[in-house]
């Protein structure tokens, strides 16, 4: 070729492929007819190829312009994407958000937040998984997550992770609405005496601080059933099986077949969210932190600040 051909050419002869005529393809790209004309006069000289004939007024392809424009069209889809893509970082961030939580928060909060933040990012392409906070620890470690919730922060601990309290409650107590203690306005320590005791069965904030409580207080339950998940502290306790003091989130999940009593002295429940250091943040991930610390603030349906 004597002259390269540059992409206002290829721009004008793309319109008109896609219009039919040089009037429709100058509205098309904003432009003047015979900016239109001058280009596709252009294109074809500097590629030495007829591209159209004139055939009742509309200029009618050849087999040239048909075989060029396809890959034409393969490039500017290419172009399209890339648009796309641009726009989806400038709305989102990433466009992906990676989100691990405690299943007792998966089961209780995070649904109506995630509706929530949908609502805001309908493009965004979100992961939630509900797992142990160890793992939720580990997965920020290794990449895998975003940003972890949860209400346990013995594994928050370090110079690798940042954590930051969204929200603080006061524990309570879980039971069958036929327990001897259903009528209770709130539960101590001493109350576990003859009681099956309901807890998880590895490290936990909330577990460690109740058992300590027991410890201090002399109590020593009639047996305890160890488990691995807040709710099944809960259907445990639903089905007689003993009692238990769990985070009212998850509480309020159960709360219509559980009696849910206070526990005196309060015992504090925090929520955090976690995320490593070591990565810069997206504008998506801080749009979900911002989500949840409101969720707390304005949701009637989340468990009273205490």
């Amino acid at each position: 070729m004597s002259a390269r051909i540059n992409f206002r050419q290829v721009e004008a002869f793309r319109a008109v492929m896609l219009t039919g005529t040089t009037i429709a393809a100058a509205n098309m790209l904003n432009t003047t007819q015979p900016s239109i004309s001058r280009s596709l006069a252009q294109i074809q000289s500097a590629a030495k190829l007829k591209l159209f004939e004139l055939d009742r007024g509309r200029l009618r392809p050849t087999p040239e312009a048909v075989m060029l424009f396809e890959a034409v069209q393969r490039n500017f889809l290419g172009l399209e994407t890339i648009e796309e893509t641009v726009g989806l970082l400038q709305r989102s961030g990433t466009g992906r958000l990676r989100v691990a939580c405690t299943p007792a928060l998966g089961m209780s909060v995070m649904p109506t937040v995630m509706a929530n933040f949908k609502m805001r990012h309908p493009d965004v392409h979100i992961t939630l998984r509900t797992i142990s906070s160890y793992d939720v620890r580990e997965g920020l470690l290794n990449g895998l997550y975003d940003l972890g919730v949860t209400t346990n922060s013995l594994y928050l601990e370090g110079a690798q992770l940042e954590a930051k309290v969204v929200d603080q409650v006061a524990a309570v107590c879980v039971m069958n609405r036929s327990h001897r203690l259903a009528a209770n306005a709130h539960v101590g320590a001493r109350h576990f005496q003859s009681e099956t005791l309901l807890t998880l069965d590895r490290e936990d904030d909330l577990g460690d601080e109740w058992r300590r409580a027991l410890r201090q207080a002399k109590v020593t339950p009639a047996s305890v059933i160890e488990t691995t998940y807040s709710a099944t502290i809960c259907r445990l306790a639903e089905a007689g099986a003993g009692i238990g003091v769990v985070n009212p989130y998850i509480a309020s999940v159960f709360s219509a077949g559980l009696r849910v009593v206070p526990v005196k002295p309060a015992i504090s429940v925090k929520v955090f969210v976690a995320y490593p250091r070591h990565v810069a943040m997206s504008a998506l991930t801080s749009a979900l932190i911002t989500q949840i610390s409101d969720h707390f603030k304005t949701d009637a349906r989340a468990p009273r600040r205490r």
